[in-house]
């Protein structure tokens, strides 16, 4: 069961670093003028892409594995949950991406910090899934 436990902590972490990001990184961001505002985004956005992406790619991974031991479908149900992630960064966050660096790289802060606003708000969808995620675990590990 060490496995189910793995996937628990992964989806925990996962939804505790898209927490942050929503709850406390995202307002100091949008507090900054906007100057610092872009100097801030783009290398933070880069070292969260590959924290949010491996946490969940962790969480799914062992809950792949926690249902092929247990065969216990809802190990496989919060593992989906986990890996959908990373199908809506790609379709609804990585756009958001490529226009704030466009926006960045055109010198039009203060459109770029509209885009950023945006982003932010669509990053809760990476909270929810974390979250369904990790409730669908702690059913399965109960």
């Amino acid at each position: 069961m060490i496995i189910g436990s793995l996937a628990l902590a992964a989806a925990g972490a996962f939804t505790g670093a898209s927490l942050y990001v929503n709850y406390v990184e995202q307002p100091a961001r949008l507090a900054l003028s906007d100057d610092a505002l872009i100097k801030e985004w783009e290398p933070s956005d880069h070292r969260g892409f590959i924290v949010l992406a491996s946490l969940a790619f962790l969480a799914a991974l062992f809950g792949f594995i926690a249902f092929r031991e247990l065969d216990d479908v809802r190990w496989l149900f919060g593992a989906l949950i986990a890996i959908a992630s990373w199908p809506y960064t790609y379709l609804a966050i990585v756009p958001l991406n490529n226009r704030i660096l466009a926006l960045i790289n055109a010198d039009a802060a203060h459109e770029a910090r509209k885009v950023i606003d945006l982003w932010g708000r669509l990053e809760l969808g990476q909270t929810a899934l974390g979250f369904v995620a990790t409730l669908i675990y702690i059913w399965a590990a109960g």
